[in-house]
C-alpha cells in the first residue's frame, strides 16, 4: 500500500512539473518508470536500516536483561552478606564494649577536662609566650573518635606546663599593643599566670589574636615603678604588685574613675559646688590669717600700756584714753559702740561661709533631683534594657549629692571654728570695755571722796 500510493504520488508531481512541457508517451512513460525504481531502491535501503537498527536494538534489551539478572543475582547476595555482616558486627561490638571496660568512661573524662583546658588555655597568660596551646584540647573535645594515647600524653604536658610557668618570672618578647593603635615588639615580663608587664606598664591579654595591649589606665605611679624595677632587675627578689585574681582587681582598679572623672560625671551643678567650696576656702583662709594676727596684736597689746590703732584692743584703749572727763555710764556707750564696730570686722564673711555651707547640699539636692529626671526620661524611650543610657543620669544624681556634702561639710566646721575665734576676740573686748568702765567708776568715787 506503501508503495502504490508512493507511486501516485511521484507521477503526480512529475506530470505536475512536466505539464507545460510538450513530451510524448514513451518518453513520460520511461521517466515515470525510472523514478519508480529509484524510489523503490531508496525505500528498500530505508528498510534495510530499519531492519538493523531493530537487531541492535534486540541485542541491546537483550544484553540489558542479562545485565539486570546478574545485578539482581548480585543484589541478593550482597543482601545475604549484610546479612551475615549485620549479625557479625553486634557480635564484635558487644565483645568491643565488653573488653573496652572502664575505656569509655576514661575517655568521656578526657574530653571534659579537654573542654575545661580549652578555656583555662585560652584566657592563660602563658599563651601569650606559647601562642596555639588550645588547638589539641579543643579539637579533643570536639572530636567524636577516641583520642590516642599520644594526644592524651601531650594534654598532660600541657597540664604540667600550665602548673609549671604559674610559678616562673620570665622575660621574653611578644608583639604589644599601644593605646594608640601602635604595634611594636617589646620585652615583656609574664609574672607566673597573674599579670604581664612592659616598660613599667601592665598588659592585657587578648585571646583573640595573641597579643598584648597595654592597659589604657595604668595603676598608681608606685606600683609602676615597682614594675619597672622587677624588669630592670637581673636577679634577687623584688617586691611587686601582683593581681592573684589574674586580672580581675587590676579591671576593677582601671574601671575606678578619678577625682576628674567623678567631677566631669556632676555636670554643671558640679562644677558650680566646687565654685563655691573654692570661695568658701579662699574666705576662710583670709579670715583665718586676718584672726590670727589680730590674736597676735591683741596679746602684744595686753603686754604694755600705750594703745595701738593696728588692733582692735588698742582701738578700744584709745576710745577711752579720748573721753577722760566722761562718766562711766557714758564711756562704756561709748565702748559698746567701738566693741560693735570691731565685731563687724571681726565676724566678717562669717555669714557668707555660713550661707555656702547651707547651699551647697541644696545644690546637690538640685543635682540628684536633674539626675533622675533625665534618668526616667531614658528609661520611656529606651527601656531598662541597656544600662549604660542610664549611667549618666544616675552619676548625675549621686555625685551632685556627694560633691555637696563634700563642700558643706568643711565648710560648716570651718565656720563653727571661725565663729568660735571671733567670739573669743570679742569676748576679750567685752572683759577690756568692764574693766576700762570700772576702772571710770572707780576714779569718779575716788575724786568724790
Amino acid at each position: 500500500m506503501t508503495r502504490w500510493s508512493t507511486f501516485l504520488f511521484v507521477t503526480a508531481t512529475t506530470l505536475t512539473a512536466h505539464a507545460a512541457e510538450p513530451t510524448d508517451l514513451k518518453a513520460l512513460v520511461e521517466e515515470v518508470q525510472s523514478q519508480s525504481v529509484l524510489e523503490s531502491k531508496t525505500l528498500a535501503a530505508r528498510e534495510q536500516r530499519f531492519l538493523q537498527a531493530r537487531e541492535h536494538q534486540a541485542a541491546v534489551v537483550q544484553k540489558l536483561r542479562q545485565t539486570l539478572a546478574a545485578e539482581r543475582q548480585r543484589g541478593e547476595e550482597l543482601k545475604q552478606r549484610y546479612k551475615k555482616n549485620e549479625t557479625t558486627i553486634t557480635a564484635q561490638t558487644e565483645t568491643l564494649h565488653a573488653q573496652m571496660g572502664t575505656l569509655g568512661e576514661l575517655f568521656g573524662v578526657a574530653r571534659q577536662t579537654a573542654k575545661e583546658m580549652q578555656g583555662l588555655l585560652e584566657a592563660s597568660l602563658i599563651s601569650s609566650q606559647y601562642p596555639g596551646r588550645a588547638k589539641l584540647p579543643t579539637r579533643l573535645a570536639e572530636s567524636k573518635a577516641n583520642p590516642t594515647a599520644k594526644e592524651l600524653e601531650n594534654l598532660w604536658h600541657l597540664l604540667l606546663q600550665e602548673m609549671l610557668e604559674s610559678s616562673r618570672v620570665v622575660h621574653f618578647q611578644a608583639p604589644v599593643i599601644t593605646p594608640d593603635g601602635a604595634e611594636s615588639r617589646r620585652e615583656v615580663v609574664r609574672l607566673g599566670a597573674f599579670n604581664v608587664i612592659s616598660d613599667g606598664q601592665y598588659l592585657r591579654y587578648l585571646p583573640d589574636s595573641d597579643r598584648l595591649v597595654v592597659l589604657g589606665k595604668q595603676p598608681p605611679l608606685r606600683l609602676q615603678d615597682l614594675a619597672q624595677e622587677l624588669q630592670q632587675a637581673e636577679s634577687g627578689m623584688h617586691p611587686v604588685a601582683l593581681d592573684p585574681s589574674r586580672g580581675a582587681i587590676l579591671s576593677l582598679m582601671i574601671q575606678t574613675p578619678t577625682i576628674a572623672e567623678r567631677i566631669q560625671q556632676g555636670g554643671v551643678i558640679g562644677y558650680i559646688i566646687l565654685g563655691l567650696g573654692l570661695v568658701a576656702l579662699i574666705l576662710v583662709g583670709e579670715r583665718l590669717l586676718i584672726l590670727f594676727f589680730v590674736r597676735c596684736k591683741i596679746r602684744r597689746q595686753q603686754q604694755k600700756d600705750t594703745p595701738s590703732q593696728d588692733n582692735p584692743l588698742g582701738r578700744l584703749r584709745q576710745v577711752e584714753q579720748s573721753h577722760p572727763h566722761l562718766e562711766a555710764e557714758a564711756l562704756g556707750l561709748k565702748l559698746d559702740h567701738a566693741i560693735l564696730r570691731e565685731r563687724a570686722r571681726l565676724r566678717r564673711f562669717l555669714p557668707t561661709l555660713a550661707v555656702f555651707a547651707s547651699i551647697a547640699p541644696l545644690l546637690g539636692l538640685l543635682g540628684t533631683v536633674s539626675g533622675m529626671i533625665e534618668t526616667f526620661q531614658s528609661i520611656t524611650l529606651f527601656g531598662t534594657g541597656d544600662p549604660k543610657l542610664m549611667s549618666s543620669g544616675i552619676s548625675l544624681a549621686l555625685i551632685t549629692t556627694e560633691l555637696g556634702l563634700i563642700v558643706a561639710i568643711p565648710i560648716l566646721l570651718l565656720y563653727s571654728w571661725l565663729s568660735g575665734f571671733s567670739r573669743r576676740l570679742i569676748f576679750i573686748l567685752d572683759e577690756e570695755s568692764a574693766a576700762l568702765t570700772a576702772q571710770r567708776e572707780e576714779q569718779r568715787h575716788a575724786l568724790a571722796a
